[in-house]
């Protein structure tokens, strides 16, 4: 019988036992160690690298040898000839588990360092909290009349606010005599009133007048990142905003991978709640530290997430999402306490959580919904929520449509060679020069283009590291408008497009946009399967707004709203080159930032707005793109850039774009043609 292994991860110490032949990813899931693996360990993203190491480590007690893990094997090896990888390291996806081992996990490859896009958008609510702080005087007690100081408390909230029924509980009696007597019989109170038909409830007690401040927290749970916007209750100013990764990536970078995870591991939902409320609770901590404030003064949060995400935070098995007719364990809202979510706020804080509007469009779309208000929009407006997973909303003051896209993880970097999420050193803005067919770009860590003198001084600290979702967005529109690219997706030889740029990449071609190999950097080009990659999810994307569009019985609208962290930094006119979004005039296309973030901070400062959307939410009509014959069809005609059924005569009155078309031969004997031609 083989024993285990005793396997020790650095920098964070955690450690456990197991079996001989383990992946390395998989023993960091299950101890929970910050190791990125954006394809949930297919060996594809090549995030997961790690370092193990060998010899005597006195501290642990151990001895690892050099046979402690696996042999290098030949997806390492196609990886480090293409991309590179540092002496030393291995893919945590493919290395296993042979002996006693020591494994460093280095800083790139740890989900945390990534930085998360989303901040709270300006925007005027009109004030009206849920919780609020009241100043009251107290009658002192009586012999004569015999009372409960919580009752004559109760008494003064009534006489000195018209505060009706007010009810205190265990923890109020515990803090309330100390307060009124050190007060000399004047408290300060957070009473919360945030639902109706429910009696206020007193929250905490300070003695005397108390001058500081209650705060809420707005937080927008997405399958990638987790933003909150930390608010002060009493003038709704955000204080602080922070973000960190869902650590669920690790189950799978998609919704219906991590779906698929918990159907096919017992207490894998279980596993994913955890993972996700320990986040939350880390990113309570920074954003506390970060506004200098305790924690216990975070008195109410409101959270908005799509329908899976809703579920697992709830510790509710997402299975019934996964398989028609894809049943929520309710669509209403929602009000608890901290505590039955194990969360590390104030012991009384409560947690509010927006309806969800159908099994895949949920309380962030709800959020969206509420932020920019498309029930009262004069013009047809489409919203689309760009992520992971598309929600998109199509409508006006006569009637809202609404529809989920599964677009996947490529436009956050997931399934590109190249790809990464959005840090330091990724490329996020592209030109190419469509008559020399060089490029030249900035990384997010400098406002330099590449092609300028100093470019290469203000990234040494960065690098060069790869691309991230908005950067394959206008490469591969650049490409198009550059003639490298035909509409069927098919990257041209050099002899096509007359750069030796465009190499051969197997039966394929590939574009360099970026070779620091000299320099022990990486190779960065955009393949065929990048390509293939970008139009899978663009064209799910855009078949979802197509699909609502029939429906609506149109064929154009009047504004085009791109919100999500993401969303916020999609050039509109690579967008449309890309065929992302319906033909639209370009000034008409706008961000709307974090939108599903803005709609929680709404519902946080304000609760009419939580009736508000209560109610719309019944009003918005859910069109399931599973069973609509049309998807399929629209998905087609928008797998071409931009497409190849409808028309783009806006655009084509913007951009010319080339009239190419390659054959996969390479020769260029073939549809080698590079006419440019304005279409329309």
């Amino acid at each position: 019988m083989t024993k285990d292994h005793l396997v020790i991860f650095t920098p964070s110490g955690k450690r456990g036992n197991f079996a001989n032949g383990t992946p390395v990813l998989t023993a960091a899931r299950q101890l929970g160690v910050d190791l990125d693996s954006v394809c949930g360990g297919r060996g594809i993203c090549s995030k997961c690298q790690i370092t193990p190491s060998f010899g005597e480590f006195p501290k642990h007690g151990l001895t690892v040898a050099p046979d402690a893990v696996s042999q290098w094997n030949s997806v390492e090896e196609r990886y480090k000839s293409k991309r590179g990888l540092i002496d030393g390291r291995r893919l945590g996806c493919q290395a296993t588990i042979q002996g006693d081992l020591v494994i460093d996990v280095p800083p790139e490859s740890q989900v945390h360092k990534q930085v998360v896009r989303k901040r709270a958008e300006a925007r005027d609510i009109v004030m009206d909290p849920a919780t609020r702080l009241y100043y009251v005087e107290v009658e002192e007690p009586d012999m004569h009349e015999p009372s409960g100081d919580l009752e004559r408390l109760v008494k003064a909230l009534q006489d000195q606010w018209g505060l009706r029924d007010v009810m205190g509980d265990l923890r109020t009696l515990q803090m309330l005599q100390p307060a009124l007597r050190k007060g000399k019989w004047r408290v300060t109170c957070a009473v919360y009133q945030g639902e109706e038909r429910v009696r206020p409830r007193i929250a905490h007690v300070w003695p005397g007048y108390y001058d500081g401040k209650i705060y809420g927290l707005a937080i927008d749970l997405g399958s990638t990142t987790i933003a909150a916007h930390l608010c002060d209750l009493a003038d709704g100013t955000v204080i602080a905003s922070s973000g960190i990764m869902n650590p669920q990536i690790r189950f799978g970078e998609d919704l219906m991978s991590r779906v698929s995870y918990a159907m096919m591991n017992p207490g894998g939902d279980r596993e994913m709640t955890t993972s996700v409320r320990d986040a939350i609770n880390l990113l309570v901590g920074q954003i506390s530290a970060e506004a200098l404030i305790d924690r216990e003064l975070i008195m109410e949060a409101v959270f908005v997430a799509n329908p899976v995400m809703h579920h697992l935070l709830l510790g509710i098995d997402p299975v019934e999402l996964g398989q028609a007719p894809f049943a929520l364990a309710t669509s209403k809202s929602m009000t608890l306490w901290a505590k039955e979510l194990d969360l590390d706020l104030h012991p009384d804080a409560r947690i509010y959580f927006l309806p969800c509007i159908a099994g895949h469009v949920g309380a962030d779309a709800a959020a969206v919904a509420l932020s920019e208000a498309p029930n009262q929009s004069e013009d047809l407006v489409l919203v689309v929520d760009v992520g992971t997973n598309a929600e998109i909303l199509l409508g006006n003051k006569t009637k809202v449509l609404a529809c989920s896209s599964p677009t996947g993880p490529a436009f956050e970097g997931a399934q590109i060679s190249s790809g990464q999420r959005a840090a330091p050193g990724a490329i996020e803005h592209v030109e190419i020069n469509p008559d020399t067919k060089e490029p030249r770009f900035t990384v997010i860590g400098s406002d330099l283009w590449s092609d300028d003198p100093k470019f290469k001084e203000a990234t040494l600290g960065t690098g060069i590291t790869g691309i991230c979702g908005s950067g394959i967005i206008e490469i591969v529109a650049e490409m198009r408008m550059a003639g490298l690219l035909d509409p069927s997706g098919i990257i041209g030889s050099a002899a096509q497009t007359g750069t030796g740029r465009c190499i051969p990449e197997g039966r394929t071609h590939s574009y360099v946009v970026w070779d620091g190999t000299a320099e022990g950097g990486p190779l960065i080009t955009v393949t065929n399967l990048d390509i293939r990659a970008i139009q899978l999810a663009k064209a799910a994307l855009y078949a979802g707004a197509r699909l609502l569009m029939d429906k609506m019985q149109v064929d154009t609208v009047d504004r085009v709203v791109l919100a999500g962290a993401f969303g916020a930094h999609i050039s509109p006119k690579h967008a449309m080159v890309l065929g992302m979004i319906p033909d639209c005039p370009i000034e008409k296309v706008t961000s709307a930032g974090n939108a599903a973030g803005t709609g929680a901070r709404i519902a946080l400062l304000n609760r009419a707005a939580r009736r508000e959307i209560e109610t719309t939410v019944h009003d918005i009509h859910k069109i399931e793109t599973a069973i609509e014959p049309r998807f399929q069809e629209h998905f087609l005609a928008a797998s071409h850039i931009p497409n190849s059924a409808d028309p783009f005569p806006l655009l084509n009155a913007l951009v010319d774009l080339p009239d190419v078309s390659f054959n996969q031969g390479g020769d260029g004997a073939e549809g080698g043609g590079r006419r440019r031609r304005r279409r329309g």
